[in-house]
């Protein structure tokens, strides 16, 4: 019996490597097949009537034009007046839905539409709590220890507000799908983070069996954890496509659509108070805060982050506003609460004029388990920025108008595998495939399926087929909070396991050996130690004669694969023009652990691309709403501003692998990189200004109000 565990380093012929992905030329040649670029025959083009309120109900929907319209072949009305779904509580809510031939004449039958409202009192702003009324709801106090013994021992006390604004979702392919109803049948073709996820939360709302429904994608666009399962318009787009006699529908957001509905990552606000002795020792927090994800509130983010304070008081309030609902956003709640931690902590070490990496050192004890690698992380992470070389106190001293500075921050997630199941096949002929419901969000989830099964088969990589994105194929969760890469590398390595044992049993009489003394290296079955004695991987196959095996991987499962929990760190060197206001980032750092690494290249790509993302909502992404409209005022590329290639600055990646992190199997990298840049690019243009600007993103705006009322290390306001 195969026994679960991961090949040692000198028996890895691919895990661990710089990789390139095995999608990529279908990529950067366009032959690659999103969602969006579905065409079925017959297929009518979906369009939606919204709100054009942030907060209403609908009194009235006539709709006898658009019918009369050549070309409208079904309309589905979604807020109905008279009941619950005709309160709409953000702009651009779904009113009317419609399909035709074209989008034209879709368009057109959309403006033909006439909807009476009743105007209802909204909220769109989140800064001032004070002013939300019914709308904020505060928690009861939470306290740690005795607070007010840890303060009363403080020497000193740093007091600050921090904060961060709702941010919207902006996938490149926008939400969206093609719905194709036959016979109380849907097949759909849908842009989704969870291929078998969303098979029965399609099916409910239809009132179809399960069994019914069939998902299908190649390529996703960009997901982040905003497209877990089908949307209202999904839905909407699948009756459509009922009433129009089966025709395919074809329903995906315009770009503006997409800024204001698709979901938003909830903001997050606090005035924190804390207490350090001279020495940098931490003896006490307390934090009010307050956040919104519109309709769904925020919840609270994870105040003191990573730290560990003894002694805490903290108090939260929810806030529910009309801006549409929050979801999930590449760590959830994770890049709000290490925003305001480090950004407070990094203002307490200024207080008592200490650098933050000796603060941070000084303190590292109170991150808990994952001291030591945090430890190991600064200093790593120190060295490749030159911290000691370049850091200063506050306030960049030197002559002219551009200021440098430098700032860091630590951050952990959990990341274990979630449940995956597959099918690993393996034909007389020598030919493999692997089928499983997953799917590739762009992270490499083929190549890194196809490195393990080819390497724990000592195989070629081109010798493996991977087969994904079906809901036919066996289940496998979706791809969230960094559980993709742990589950399917878990499962595939136990059927890759299983179904070699098979295959050693055929070939063990050829080669007058037990099946428990063969391996298979380099193309061939072979007797261990003795490589004269071996089969090709064909003539091995061969054996099976005209059946072929099929062994089902599983995970959870025996052995440990997979493990959860991960830190890392980043620094930053930024220069700010103190006349213009604009921050530029010269270098970001990211030493970051993730246990067994199976695509260095891919892994590293995902934390550069962590990092670019963050490089944006720290110094450019805000869903700016209109306090008396109700309506988000920046919903396009213009003005929803996002990095270019010019505005990145250098970026390093040093990845924590070998003795005492490969040991732990394989855990999610997706989330944790994308945590501190906010955090550590704000620490540094604190320390290159001499100001804490206080809330993201740095526009140039925020960072002359905060020099205008320099008065202290960090802004009072």
């Amino acid at each position: 019996m195969a026994e679960y565990k991961w090949p040692d380093a000198d028996k890895r012929t691919f895990i661990g490597k710089r990789i390139s992905r095995i999608d990529g030329p279908q990529k950067v040649s366009g032959r690659a097949k999103y969602s969006f670029d579905i065409n079925r025959p017959g297929m009518l083009f979906g369009k939606i009537v919204r709100s054009p309120y942030a907060h209403a109900k609908v009194k009235s929907i006539d709709t006898s034009a658009a019918e009369a319209m050549p070309g409208v072949k079904a309309i589905h009305i979604v807020a109905q007046p008279g009941t619950p779904t005709a309160e709409l509580n953000w702009a651009g809510a779904s009113v009317v839905a419609l399909a035709a031939i074209d989008e034209p004449t879709a368009e057109d039958a959309m403006r033909a539409i006439k909807v009476e409202y009743e105007v209802l009192p909204h909220l769109v702003i989140d800064t001032d709590v004070k002013n939300a009324g019914e709308y904020a709801k505060p928690a009861n106090e939470n306290k740690v220890g005795d607070p007010d013994k840890g303060f009363s021992e403080a020497e000193v006390t740093m007091e600050g507000n921090y904060g961060l604004p709702v941010i919207t979702h902006c996938c490149l392919e926008p939400h969206g799908s093609v719905m194709e109803w036959d016979d109380n049948n849907v097949l759909a073709h849908l842009s989704t983070q969870a291929v078998s996820g969303s098979v029965a939360l399609i099916a409910r709302p239809l009132e179809i069996p399960a069994t019914n429904v069939r998902v299908q994608q190649d390529h996703i666009g960009g997901g982040f954890g905003s497209k877990f399962g089908p949307d209202e318009w999904d839905i909407t787009a699948a009756r459509l496509s009922k009433k129009a006699g089966g025709k395919p529908v074809k329903m995906f957001n315009e770009r503006d659509a997409e800024l204001m509905v698709a979901g938003a990552r909830p903001s997050a606000y606090a005035h924190v108070k804390v207490g350090l002795k001279k020495d940098g020792t931490i003896t006490a927090w307390e934090s009010q805060s307050w956040a919104t994800g519109g309709q769904g509130s925020g919840g609270s983010p994870p105040l003191p982050y990573v730290f560990n304070i003894p002694n805490q008081r903290k108090q939260h309030t929810a806030l529910t506003n009309h801006i549409g609902s929050a979801r999930a956003w590449r760590a959830p709640a994770h890049p709000q609460g290490c925003a305001i931690t480090m950004t407070a902590l990094e203002d307490a070490a200024a207080a008592i004029g200490m650098d933050p990496y000796d603060f941070f050192m000084k303190n590292i004890e109170l991150t808990g388990q994952r001291a030591n690698i945090y430890a190991d992380e600064l200093k790593i992470a120190a060295d490749l920025i030159e911290w000691k070389k370049n850091w200063h106190a506050r306030g960049d001293k030197t002559a002219g108008p551009i200021k440098r500075g430098l700032g860091l921050s630590i951050h952990t997630w959990g990341g274990g595998g979630h449940p995956s199941d597959c099918d690993l096949t393996i034909q007389p002929d020598g030919s493999i495939e692997l089928k499983m419901g997953t799917q590739d969000l762009g992270t490499g989830t083929r190549t890194a399926l196809n490195i393990i099964v080819a390497d724990t088969l000592g195989l070629p990589m081109n010798a493996v087929k991977i087969t994904i994105g079906d809901s036919r194929y066996p289940v496998s969760g979706g791809s969230g909070g960094s559980t993709t890469i742990g589950g399917i590398s878990a499962s595939s390595r136990r059927a890759s396991l299983d179904a070699l044992d098979q295959i050693f049993a055929k070939a063990a009489p050829s080669l007058d050996a037990k099946p428990e003394e063969l391996e298979a290296v380099a193309g061939a079955i072979r007797v261990k130690g003795n490589p004269s004695k071996s089969l090709s991987w064909a003539q091995a196959c061969s054996k099976l004669a005209a059946t072929p095996i099929t062994v089902r991987g599983k995970n959870p499962g025996p052995g440990k694969l997979t493990d959860q929990g991960v830190g890392g760190v980043q620094m930053a060197d930024v220069s700010v023009d103190i006349e213009t206001g604009i921050v530029r980032v010269n270098k970001i750092v990211a030493v970051q652990d993730c246990g067994l690494i199976i695509d260095l290249k891919t892994a590293e790509s995902q934390v550069y691309g962590a990092m670019i993302m963050g490089v944006c909502w720290a110094l450019y992404e805000e869903k700016i709403m209109d306090a008396k409209t109700g309506r988000m005022l920046n919903p396009n590329m213009e003005f929803y501003r996002l990095a270019g290639i010019a505005d990145i600055g250098e970026l390093v990646v040093h990845m924590m692998t070998g003795k005492g992190y490969d040991e732990r199997g394989v855990i999610g990298l997706g989330e944790p990189p994308a945590v501190s840049p906010g955090a550590v690019i704000s620490n540094a243009v604190a320390n290159a200004i001499g100001v804490r600007v206080p809330y993201l993103p740095l526009t140039p705006d925020r960072v002359l109000a905060a020099l205008e009322k320099k008065g202290g290390n960090n802004a009072r306001i």
